[in-house]
């Protein structure tokens, strides 16, 4: 049996592969569902008066629902040693979440799974590229071993890219050796989102190697293939990379499907293309999309909804219900090959959710492996002795020299000057030139009128000193400066401010408190959440981490930020140098298009 690291995960082998099978032989258990499918045994438990949600048909129907050992073994006319009546509510199968980044919710696993459980969400396939970035293995067996024992699949893809590319300092370097002893473990499910097309394109060994080993030991692999098109998705298909979340509008998704890739529309906090591509989801091709939210922070969740508020908004722009709950379970599973999950149906397993409404998706109560985990509103049986697990080897990890103002002068050579334009709810960013304000010695001055503030990204892991600097547009801060270590995808800090001073105090906060967010106006903090964990996550329940989000958004309207957008998690992706168009990273402005530095200054 093969250990990591430290030991703390023990690879456990795949129980589908052995002659194991739910926890006892195999033979055993098959016995005795078939007893109960036939009719010889009563089941473990029985869901009667229920409007069953065929997601294969597309149909409602009408039956008994009989589950024995956590699987659904039969439809029809059974008895059980416990029944409970559905009061005639639809039974559809529970939520799955196709590409979502745990990290991004700024909680630990088991924190993440009771805010999804309580959305029918029971079943994720994350990629923590994120926590990798920044401390390489140790991330993500902290993530794997911080997942296990919870009534919540946790599936994973593997980084694919550590660091995304050579125009930025990580934390961490991962490469297919690196990355080879994971697939032993059982919940990793394939390779995550291959973001170097370059890399793929120009044949490099060691990113070809990763894909071809997920390739041998018969995983998934997903793309990213934002920007692309033409012959860059044909290479992406002949690379054998059959998934993308990066389409933007229905033009870019259309291509993608009739490429032959499975269509994940995403749906996080900061890029939204859920409305944009829904117009060419029709009866036909409906069963190539899926839902997924990416990145999509605590508060947004807990208000709005995860893949519940995805099939409840499709469903508002005239998708078909049965069709929007089959893209948010059916078509997720079989995109990944989870052969017993997203369906009401005999052999698999018994995750569903009760809705009092179909088209509102109310959810009354979410079972997972036939267990009741949360109804009327309240977690139910959530195991309490799931303890946080051990993680002080992954605190203490922003390296930051004491900020002064100095450390943000930003020279500009003329009058003009290339400049990042935030796009709304979107990780694309605009490339323009305009005018800037300068001081007597050339240096950039914010500019509240024209929306003009300066960015910058400082280098956090290996002690550089390294600062790329710019401006930034359509942020819309009246005062103040905001600042955080969850950058995407290195995770260095970023901060964006109208005052050098204001972004010096806010870079020495997140110092101190070795990671998170905060919000600074005229020299004082006014509000903070830590991040000790990698600078990414808290070890507070989510109540208290929401809590203190509620905090960081007050203070956000006091210094006049958008509310059209979340300016954190815009900033975010700020610092992602494989996103168009203009970009920064700690060793300067980032073309995206050319692939290439540029100076900040518009030469003559």
């Amino acid at each position: 049996m093969n250990q990591l690291l430290n030991g703390t995960i023990k690879f456990k082998k795949s129980k589908l592969n052995g002659n194991t099978f739910g926890g006892g032989p195999l033979m055993e258990k098959m016995k005795k569902r078939i007893e109960v499918a036939s009719g010889k045994s009563p089941a473990d438990l029985v869901i009667k008066n229920a409007q069953i949600v065929d997601v294969f048909s597309s149909e409602i129907i009408s039956g008994d629902v009989a589950i024995t050992d956590g699987f659904i073994v039969g439809i029809g006319d059974y008895k059980g040693l416990e029944t409970v009546d559905a009061h005639n509510r639809f039974l559809a199968p529970s939520f799955i979440d196709g590409h979502v980044h745990i990290e991004s919710s700024m909680v630990t696993p088991v924190e993440f799974s009771k805010i999804l459980l309580q959305h029918g969400v029971t079943a994720v396939i994350c990629d923590p590229h994120e926590i990798a970035n920044v401390v390489g293995e140790k991330g993500i067996e902290f993530m794997l071993h911080a997942s296990d024992d919870i009534p919540f699949d946790a599936y994973f893809m593997l980084p694919s890219c550590v660091p995304a590319t050579p125009f930025e300092n990580a934390g961490a370097t991962l490469t297919a050796n690196d990355l080879s002893p994971f697939y032993e473990y059982e919940r990793v499910i394939g390779l995550a989102e291959v973001m170097n097309y370059p890399g793929v394109m120009k044949g490099d060994h060691d990113l070809l190697s990763k894909i071809h080993e997920a390739h041998e030991r018969g995983k998934k692999v997903d793309g990213h293939a934002a920007g692309l098109k033409g012959k860059q998705l044909d290479v992406y298909m002949t690379a054998g990379i059959r998934t993308d979340h990066e389409a933007t509008n229905a033009k870019e998704a259309k291509e993608r499907l009739q490429k032959g890739m499975y269509v994940m529309i995403r749906e996080g906090t900061a890029a939204k293309e859920l409305c944009r591509i829904l117009p060419i989801v029709n009866e036909k091709n409906a069963r190539r999309f899926l839902f997924v939210t990416d990145d999509r922070h605590l508060d947004d969740i807990i208000s709005e909804g995860s893949i519940d508020y995805m099939i409840r908004k499709a469903i508002k722009k005239g998708i078909d219900p049965i069709t929007a709950i089959q893209m948010g379970s059916l078509n997720t599973a079989e995109c990944f090959g989870l052969k017993d999950q997203g369906a009401i149906a005999p052999g698999y397993k018994a995750d569903f959710v009760l809705l009092d409404d179909l088209e509102q998706i109310e959810i009354q109560s979410v079972y997972k492996n036939g267990q009741c985990v949360f109804s009327e509103g309240e977690l139910t049986d959530f195991p309490k002795e799931l303890e946080q697990k051990e993680c002080s080897h992954l605190t203490n990890t922003v390296h930051l020299p004491v900020i002064n103002e100095q450390s943000f002068h930003l020279d500009i050579v003329g009058e003009k000057a290339h400049i990042i334009e935030v796009i709304p709810n979107s990780i694309v960013t605009d490339h323009v030139i305009e005018t800037v304000q300068k001081d007597e010695r050339d240096r950039f001055i914010a500019s509240i009128e024209k929306d003009h503030l300066k960015i910058a990204v400082m280098e956090r892991h290996h002690h550089t000193g390294n600062i790329g600097l710019g401006v930034l547009k359509g942020l819309g801060l009246q005062s103040g400066a905001i600042a955080t270590t969850v950058a995407h995808d290195s995770h260095n800090l970023i901060l964006a401010g109208t005052t050098d001073k204001d972004m010096a105090v806010a870079a020495n906060a997140i110092r101190d408190m070795q990671g998170g967010l905060v919000v600074v106006d005229k020299g004082k903090v006014l509000a903070q959440l830590n991040l000790p964990i990698a600078g990414l996550m808290s070890h507070e329940p989510y109540e208290k981490v929401n809590k203190r989000l509620v905090e960081i958004n007050q203070a956000l309207d006091k210094i006049g930020a958008n509310h059209t957008f979340n300016p954190f998690l815009t900033l975010s992706f700020l610092a992602l140098p494989v996103i168009p168009s203009l970009k920064l990273t700690d060793l300067g402005l980032f073309d995206v298009n050319t692939f290439s530095h540029i100076s900040v200054s518009v030469e003559k």
